[in-house]
């Protein structure tokens, strides 16, 4: 028995987008709304947390500490699981502490995370692992959660993720994609947790369709190479060894060149669109910019006009309260 606790929100919906669909001329658009995992807004890392602080647990910590962006989905998350189950929690944050705190950081203060600046983004391995040093000397008996919750314990939230929507769309199970089950999953790519857990998870439970990352900061042979070896890893918890190869991957990184968190003309149509036309939030950095990128491929004919796409919506919208993106959406005219 692998170990979990069951605090997110699942099933998540998979609701239609007709409209959008329609807009678009086609594909037929589902989305998955793992932004309504009910944890401190949602999100993708519910899943995954619900294995990694069983982790936890089970090694008698009581720390957890983790690394991200000043605006960090991940650590947001990690910090309510963090309160809800009574681990003290310490945040390795990139950057400077900004002269007023909000969205996600915010919200980190809020669930009483510790809050570490790291400075520039490249020394922020360095100091998360001397804050872990630093907490086992002073008896603190931290847990690591890895960065993004990208671990073959936190994959396993998305193999499982894979066996959900197959329930929930019934003509997937033994067959072709169909009507009623999506040609293809398309999501936001970075740290490659969810990635590796759906590609093990369609192995596992037998889903036929196709799984494509829309890179989200990262080169596409590396985020292959790394998605590979983690699905690898990670389907040892579940049974003999199954070996990935990058080539097995899909990933799309024409869509990163503007850097990690800028949000460009493309990321602010996706939101518009999406908000105007299904009344859906997406956040800047993550689902925007994933959304952008299979917008662009359905208007490139990159997906059959007979076929179904699935938008995973990994959620992180409280982003979009974020000071430093507030001109730019504005600028948008939503």
């Amino acid at each position: 028995m692998i170990p979990r606790l069951h605090f997110a929100h699942l099933p998540t919906p998979i609701e239609p987008m007709p409209r959008l669909s329609a807009l678009l001329g086609g594909p037929r658009l589902l989305v998955k709304r793992d932004d309504q995992t009910g944890l401190a807004f949602g999100g993708n890392k519910t899943r995954k947390l619900e294995f990694l602080v069983a982790e936890a647990q089970g090694q008698g910590a009581r720390t957890l500490i983790t690394a991200g962006a000043i605006q960090s989905n991940h650590c947001r998350q990690t910090a309510a699981a963090a309160a809800r189950f009574g681990f003290d929690c310490t945040l390795v944050l990139s950057g400077e502490p900004p002269a007023q705190a909000s969205a996600n950081l915010l919200l980190d203060g809020l669930f009483g995370a510790q809050i570490v600046w790291a400075g520039a983004r490249e020394r922020r391995d360095r100091v998360l692992a001397e804050t872990v040093e630093r907490a086992q000397a002073e008896g603190r008996e931290p847990y690591l959660v890895p960065y993004g919750g990208s671990s073959p314990t936190g994959a396993l939230g998305y193999a499982f993720a894979v066996e959900e929507l197959m329930k929930q769309t019934k003509p997937c199970e033994g067959s072709e994609p169909s009507q009623g089950c999506p040609d293809w999953f398309v999501f936001a790519s970075s740290s490659g947790g969810t990635q590796a857990g759906l590609v093990l998870g369609a192995r596992v439970f037998g889903y036929r369709g196709k799984i494509l990352g829309i890179s989200i900061d990262e080169p596409q042979r590396a985020l292959q190479e790394h998605v590979a070896a983690l699905a690898s890893g990670t389907s040892e918890r579940l049974g003999p060894r199954i070996e990935f190869t990058p080539d097995e991957v899909l990933v799309d990184a024409g869509y990163c060149a503007a850097g990690y968190g800028v949000l460009t003309a493309a990321e602010r149509e996706a939101i518009q669109l999406f908000a105007k036309y299904e009344g859906l939030l997406l956040d800047p950095v993550y689902t925007g910019r994933a959304a952008a990128g299979m917008l662009d491929l359905i208007r490139k004919g990159f997906f059959g006009k007979d076929e179904t796409v699935l938008f995973w919506h990994t959620g992180g919208q409280p982003a979009l309260f974020a000071e430093q993106y507030q001109s730019a959406l504005l600028a948008a005219d939503l």
